[in-house]
């Protein structure tokens, strides 16, 4: 699966107190950006222009980068005196290096670091400033249209009627952007409210040419045009409940043959409102944190860990399929939590002392303080645990996503995005309390809260599959819809022989969004208002 890109990010660079490598004036920096690929290579990006005669240079010259939730971007900035024309950075002195992640810069907002030189060492002066903004048009636009005396289509009953919008590329071709429901058997319809991106509708200008057509529906695919008319956003924008902009609704084809036609039907705007919606980044930015929570499969399943066999087996070279998954995601997931500790816990094992079964104890076996310094600690609390407990069974997760959703509820009290949950359970099995998880879920669906499940091993997952519904079709036993989709499964063994960072890239694919669908669909501002900025406002 692609990495979804989430959005651009400019980074504006700027250094302080560089060391003076020239004799009779001051140096003349530049920053060079390298990126690392998966190859463990770096490449260069781009590079900012030269500042003559000044250790404490603002480079007016921007990074711009895209953006992947789902990767870890690893970055280096290196700052040059630049003493000679050729495009070769190796024969110009070297002032000093930072490396660090997107992640680190957008989560930060403003980065500000001494810079250090190749061996790692500190270059004795100089620092550098590293400034992320999102390179967005935020602004989203909140339809509300009926049509009233529409043609009949149909023989039989009424017309089904829809609406398409469309906009104009520069080579004068119409794209559609958007379509509403279908209103079955009625000639005055009222369509749900929806949502369009100003830049999708009509690249963020007012008053640029929209098309709109309306359609009768036809289950075969062919679909009757009641009629069409344009418009602009200028237009739209002016409709309120108690005055809306209405259109007449025109079939040319009907005009032609009809000297008495009017149109079709009319089209109204009840209400068209221009909004600034949030982006992931914006509540990153604006100081939301996310909380990355572990749990570990220890049922009998997998087999003794001292055996080779065993899922849980710690192969001589120190890894197996868990510690795999725990890093490659933890590694993206730190990133975004100030405090890097992280509760992690197991299910599924008889534990010391008593050897009862519990379905979510503290790897580390401190119930009043489960947490881990950094993914480091996860994997260190792991490996001491999987010696003391017997693998046992059933493989119930309804505990362990009750458990997280107890701390997710309790954020709602803030009423401002501040807090996001983030869920890994890594299992080797078919589960066992399916209808327990399934109203576990759709409880979790109401709360900042998303689930990654990894199967790892040959066992079959059709049950996993089955919770992550992207189709929405997830209910628990008493028939309730989960609100939303915040479930995302992946067997690990798709992934076994591709890059380390494919399998975080997949199962961290649908949470940027998942983010901005639950504070959205509650309301919810970030901590620290972000700037709107725009484009072309």
């Amino acid at each position: 699966m692609a990495a979804q890109c989430v959005t651009k990010v400019e980074l504006t660079m700027s250094c302080s107190s560089l060391l003076d490598k020239d004799v009779s004036s001051k140096s003349d920096p530049l920053c060079v950006l390298l990126q690392h690929t998966s190859g463990q290579q770096w490449y260069e990006v781009d590079r900012t222009e030269r500042i003559k005669n000044c250790l404490d240079p603002k480079f007016s010259k921007r990074f711009l980068i895209d953006y992947y939730f789902e990767l870890v971007q690893k970055l280096k900035f290196g700052v040059y005196d630049i003493d000679n024309a050729t495009v070769e950075l190796s024969d110009d002195d070297f002032l000093g290096e930072f490396e660090c992640t997107l992640g680190q810069i957008v989560s930060s907002k403003t980065l500000t670091r001494p810079l250090v030189l190749k061996n790692g060492k500190p270059a004795g002066k100089g620092k550098i400033t590293i400034t992320a903004e999102e390179v967005k048009d935020n602004r989203v636009i909140i339809f509300e249209m009926e049509a009233r005396k529409l043609d009949n289509k149909d023989f039989f009953g009424k017309s089904d009627p829809y609406l398409e919008f469309h906009k104009q590329t520069s080579e004068g071709n119409w794209v559609i952007v958007h379509r509403t429901e279908v209103i079955k058997n009625n000639l005055n319809p009222v369509w749900r409210p929806f949502k369009i991106s100003l830049n999708s509708l009509c690249y963020g200008d007012m008053d640029k040419t929209i098309k709109v057509e309306c359609y009768d529906y036809d289950s075969d695919g062919s679909h009757d045009l009641i009629g069409t008319f344009r418009t602009t956003m200028s237009q739209m924008k002016e409709a309120s409940r108690q005055s809306p902009v209405e259109f007449e609704c025109i079939n040319e084809k009907k005009k032609q043959k009809k000297k008495s036609y009017k149109n079709s039907g009319i089209i109204s705007v009840k209400h068209c409102e221009i909004i600034m919606e949030c982006t992931f980044l914006d509540y990153i930015m604006g100081g939301c944190q996310l909380n990355f929570t572990v749990g570990i499969d220890f049922t009998g399943s997998n087999g003794d860990p001292r055996s080779p066999d065993s899922l849980h087996y710690i192969s001589p070279n120190g890894v197996n399929e868990y510690l795999t998954a725990i890093w490659s995601v933890g590694m993206v997931i730190q990133d975004y939590d100030a405090d890097k500790m992280f509760p992690a816990f197991g299910f599924g094992a008889q534990i010391p002392p008593s050897w009862q079964v519990s379905h979510e104890f503290p790897l580390n076996f401190n119930p009043s303080n489960p947490f881990c310094s950094g993914i480091q600690g996860i994997v260190d609390a792991y490996r001491v645990c999987l010696p003391q407990v017997r693998l046992y069974g059933p493989t119930n997760f309804s505990p362990i996503i009750n458990h997280v959703a107890r701390f997710a509820a309790a954020a709602t009290q803030q009423k401002t995005a501040s807090s996001y949950f983030v869920l890994l359970i890594i299992t080797d099995g078919v589960i066992t309390d399916l209808d327990e998880t399934r109203s576990a879920i759709v409880n979790a669906a109401k709360l900042p809260m998303s689930i990654i499940i990894v199967g790892v091993g040959g066992a079959d997952f059709s049950a996993m599959e089955f919770l992550d519904s992207d189709s929405g079709a997830l209910r628990s036993l008493s028939g309730e819809a989960a609100i939303r989709d915040i479930v995302q499964f992946v067997p690990f063994r798709q992934f076994q022989n591709a890059p380390k960072e494919a399998l975080a890239q997949s199962v961290l694919a649908e949470v940027p969004q998942q983010v901005v669908n639950y504070f959205s669909m509650f309301k919810l501002q970030p901590p620290k208002k972000p700037e709107a900025k725009p484009e072309g406002s």
